[in-house]
């Protein structure tokens, strides 16, 4: 038997909150420490507040808003590369067949099977004979290595479902190979690459063993601060500094989730009780 609507929005409207409460509360206890004077058990709540942690965070002594702007740079240039190189990888792979896709496959998703720390060292010495170690281009080219996976990946479940024939009939009606996909293949596959970019550069913005190994300490970005307050025992610190590392991460979530929610048909009104409801032509 089937569960009437009401019931059915309201199971929905309690498993969406139970989903938001889940991922809030682990949220909370950062919150509370960035505002924290000092938090011991078995207090539930700190004794005292201040707002030293965030002053600090936001002064330009800290240098966590240059830090805020170096992951941002970081994430976004490692986010383009990602696409101008996955999305022709990813129309291959969802839309041709051929002879060894299989083991295509498995080398793409090597970077994701292969444990970070042997990547790192493996590619710290690569790097180092490149001259690339150090600098915020090699940070951004080894950032590629977690990245381009999910890019790929995603954008060849895009194309799997996206019929080619619309793109030769454009050709076929004298456009251009650039107009054909401006037109007709992008619009269509605006959706997916757009999850892809947000899982991309969510994936670059949250990179600490690889920014830290070919960084090495000279490119600073927020996950090595948050870390390195954290490690220090200084609670208040990693709390703001945590809330400023997460809140750009939300706002591309929110912002992606409002862009690809489909919207809602529009309500035609009843017709007057006076006026007969106009019926379609036969």
């Amino acid at each position: 038997m089937t569960p009437p609507l009401g019931a059915s929005r309201l199971l929905l409207s309690l498993a969406g909150a139970g989903l938001a409460l889940l991922l809030i509360l682990p949220l909370v206890p950062l919150a509370i420490w960035s505002f924290a004077h000092g938090w011991r058990y078995p207090d539930i709540l700190p004794q005292q507040w201040s707002t030293d942690a965030w002053s600090y965070a936001l002064s330009p002594a800290s240098g966590a808003l240059q830090c805020l702007v170096t992951t941002s740079l970081i994430a976004g240039a490692t986010t383009l590369l990602a696409a101008a190189i996955g999305l022709p990888a990813g129309r291959v792979l969802g839309l041709c067949r051929f002879r060894g896709k299989t083991l295509v496959v498995l080398i793409v998703l090597a970077p994701l099977i292969v444990p970070g720390i042997a990547i790192a060292l493996g590619l710290h010495s690569v790097f180092a004979w490149l001259g690339l170690t150090g600098t915020l281009t090699g940070v951004i080219l080894v950032h590629l290595i977690p990245t381009l996976p999910y890019m790929t990946l995603l954008m060849a479940a895009v194309f799997a479902s996206h019929d080619p024939r619309y793109d030769l009939q454009a050709r076929s009606l004298g456009a251009s190979p650039l107009m054909a996909f401006r037109h007709i293949t992008l619009p269509a596959i605006f959706p997916g690459l757009l999850t892809a970019a947000a899982f991309t550069f969510l994936v670059s913005w949250s990179q600490y063993l690889l920014t830290l190994m070919i960084g090495g300490g000279k490119i600073t970005t927020l996950p090595l601060m948050l870390f390195s307050f954290a490690a220090a025992g200084r609670n208040d610190l990693a709390g703001a500094i945590g809330a400023i590392y997460i809140l750009p991460g939300i706002l591309i979530l929110a912002l992606a989730a409002r862009r690809l929610t489909p919207p809602q048909p529009a309500s035609h009104p009843a017709p007057h009780p006076a006026m007969p409801a106009l019926k379609p032509p036969q």
